[in-house]
């Protein structure tokens, strides 16, 4: 999820190993409930039962808990030394993991950067993980590296929205389904039939499907890579 070429490194956490994981996983527990706009030193501190103060011992900055948080959930994936035969079962296997690491952890997608690389070691371990499965296949460092990164950015984009929606719950109290509760497709059957004739017979739900969305992204990114490969 970060680059190797020149990452600025982050402070570790001060404090034992055990003192950092705690107060990991508190942050974490608080954004996975409430989202992460409720993550703040002063709650923390609430949660841990400890002044808010003394947490900057551990963690210096929000910017930085919210590094270690995303690398701490990124090492919930077990990584396997080869992972499936071929590359394209391997870029489907990291994929499709890092789509349920963002389904279960929705304020992840908020945290993860492409442009301000960290040195974040469980991220980075995806990143080596995906240019390993890419190696052999005649490609330059610099598109593997772009490679990585799409294929990151799929899983991500995706649950983009997961989240979103998951905000706004949080905000009204509600889900956007019970909040509009008149599906889009059937407003443009109703009202834009004669303007939006193609749009009107989308199939009610596409656009809803995330999951299809994410499947479909990955299986078209792999069939554009399948091909640049052909033609090598």
């Amino acid at each position: 999820m970060v680059s190797a070429a020149g990452p600025r490194e982050s402070p570790r956490p001060a404090g034992g190993p055990a003192k950092r994981t705690r107060l990991l996983e508190a942050a974490i527990a608080i954004a996975d409930a409430e989202g992460i706009e409720a993550v703040s030193i002063r709650r923390l501190g609430a949660h841990l039962g400890v002044r808010p103060m003394s947490l900057y011992q551990s963690i210096t900055s929000k910017e930085e808990l919210l590094m270690h948080m995303a690398d701490h959930v990124f090492g919930e994936v077990i990584l396997p030394a080869k992972g499936p035969a071929g590359w394209r079962a391997k870029l489907e296997f990291i994929a499709r993991a890092e789509w349920e690491l963002c389904r279960r952890h929705l304020w992840l997608p908020k945290t993860v950067s492409f442009m301000r690389p960290l040195f974040a070691p469980n991220m980075m371990a995806h990143t080596e993980w995906v240019l390993r499965a890419l190696d052999g296949l005649g490609l330059s460092m610099e598109i593997r590296v772009r490679e990585a990164l799409t294929i990151h950015s799929i899983a991500v984009a995706a649950a983009g929205s997961l989240a979103e929606e998951d905000c706004t719950r949080n905000t009204i109290g509600t889900s956007l389904r019970r909040w509009n509760p008149t599906p889009p497709v059937r407003e443009w059957k109703t009202v834009n039939r004669t303007r939006f004739p193609l749009l009107s017979a989308v199939p009610q739900g596409t656009a809803e499907d995330l999951e299809g969305l994410f499947e479909y992204a990955l299986e078209r990114h792999l069939d554009g890579l399948a091909a640049m490969l052909a033609d090598c």
